[in-house]
């Protein structure tokens, strides 16, 4: 006969057990929400490109190869059917579907280990070509394999184009997300749209301001939400009082992710400028002699839009803008002279992305070097309309300069010009006035 201290430690010992089980669930639950975020939103069933939200360059099988087995890798955006992938619903998931081969996504050996490749298969709806979506934010998720609740993932968080796509462990990683976008409209320059029907001579540049005061800077001012200067100047002092080429320099003035700096002039010294550390507004700023760079752009995410909207820029020993983070730079009604380059992608940063610039309503003043740089090899993109050039007779202004981008070392020139994938311009969106 049982005793009532015995009755008390067997109902005492299931409630402990039923305790840890549903803690467990509960944290099992919490790890997969913070691991990839909700399931819910996911795209309708149909035909989208998969890109990349580090590297922006899409999901390809390499070469339109057709044969089983050929592990998948990342490349800039085409649009074509070897980038293009069929989402069809299967069971509790998704399957991708190249549209070149008729072939699935899937885990080599169904392998439930990270670092596993991900190639294509002959489609035979096996849990290792089964995909689940995570929604990360809009239409950018995490594609977990639901055979080992692996996410999609490019090797080693690579930028480079033809880097090799495995499945791994599921975090915070940005090579860990990829935005769907629907085929026919491929993310060449994610989020914004190209400039819209910009006129072709853009006419006179507005005249440069007068400054209503000065005021000295010794550290750098930190910006959020809209500053508005009233076209005060601003120039540095102290240690901000260089306008050389130290790259290691703070800036005159950093901008918060979301923060607009308006109506202001930098005198000099401008030590490094403006650092926009995200999303930014730079509206009517007028730099009157370029110190390091007249503004960086740091910030990691593809979707980060940065816009210049009027103003311009004097005496800028090399670059004027410099883009080291990810996303899209839009350069509109804006003036330069005297200058290097007016818009750099990073040729040497230790992380590298696919960026994009916008250039529209420009008037370019010579001498200069070059208005934009771009990498190709990352799926850099430069779009440019209705841009001025004054007194460059001789044709010496690189219009769209391609270089081999690195994370390491120096980067190598690989050609100028417009050609169709990533200088995207006509020669009727540049005037020459001699």
């Amino acid at each position: 006969m049982r005793t009532r201290n015995q009755h008390a430690r067997r109902r005492g010992g299931r409630a402990a057990a039923s305790f840890v089980a549903i803690a467990s669930l509960v944290l099992a639950g919490l790890t997969a929400l913070f691991a990839t975020g909700s399931a819910t939103a996911a795209p309708a069933a149909g035909s989208y490109s998969l890109s990349n939200a580090a590297s922006g360059l899409c999901l390809e099988v390499p070469g339109a190869a057709t044969s089983d087995g050929v592990q998948l890798a990342q490349r800039s955006c085409s649009g074509a059917a070897n980038q293009t992938w069929q989402l069809k619903s299967s069971g509790s998931g998704y399957t991708l579907t190249a549209a070149h081969s008729a072939r699935c996504a899937g885990v080599r050996g169904a392998s439930t280990s990270a670092g596993k490749a991900v190639e294509q298969q002959s489609c035979t709806g096996g849990a290792g070509q089964v995909w689940t979506l995570a929604q990360v934010s809009g239409s950018t998720y995490q594609v977990v394999n639901a055979n080992g609740g692996k996410c999609l993932n490019v090797k080693d968080g690579s930028t480079a184009a033809g880097a090799l796509v495995q499945q791994n462990s599921c975090d915070s990683v940005t090579s860990k997300r990829w935005t769907f976008t629907a085929a026919g409209s491929t993310p060449t320059d994610p989020p914004t749209d190209p400039p819209t029907d910009p006129p072709t001579d853009p006419g006179s540049p507005p005249a440069w301001p007068t400054a209503t005061s000065s005021q000295a800077v010794t550290a750098t001012m930190k910006v959020s939400g809209t500053y508005d200067g009233g076209l005060k100047r601003f120039y540095g002092s102290g240690e901000l009082g260089s306008d050389g080429q130290d790259e290691d320099q703070p800036a005159l003035i950093e901008l918060a992710d979301g923060a607009t700096l308006q109506n202001v002039i930098l005198g000099s010294p401008a030590a490094d400028g403006v650092h926009c550390l995200g999303a930014c507004t730079l509206k009517n700023v007028w730099w009157e002699d370029v110190g390091e760079d007249a503004a960086t752009f740091l910030g990691g995410s593809s979707s980060l839009v940065r816009t210049i909207d009027g103003g311009g820029a004097k005496r800028a020993d090399d670059k004027v803008f410099q883009h080291n983070g990810g996303g899209t730079l839009v350069i509109k009604n804006f003036q330069v002279s005297d200058f290097g380059k007016l818009y750099r992608s990073c040729g040497n940063c230790s992380t590298q992305y696919g960026r994009h610039v916008q250039v529209q309503n420009v008037w370019i003043t010579a001498p200069g070097d070059g208005l934009v740089g771009i990498n190709p090899n990352y799926g850099d993109t430069a779009r440019l309309s209705g841009v001025k050039i004054y007194g460059d007779g001789d044709r010496d202004i690189d219009v769209c300069t391609k270089y081999k981008g690195v994370t390491s070392g120096e980067p190598s020139k690989t050609g100028t010009g417009p050609d169709s994938t990533n200088c995207l311009y006509a020669t009727s969106d540049i005037t020459y006035v001699d």
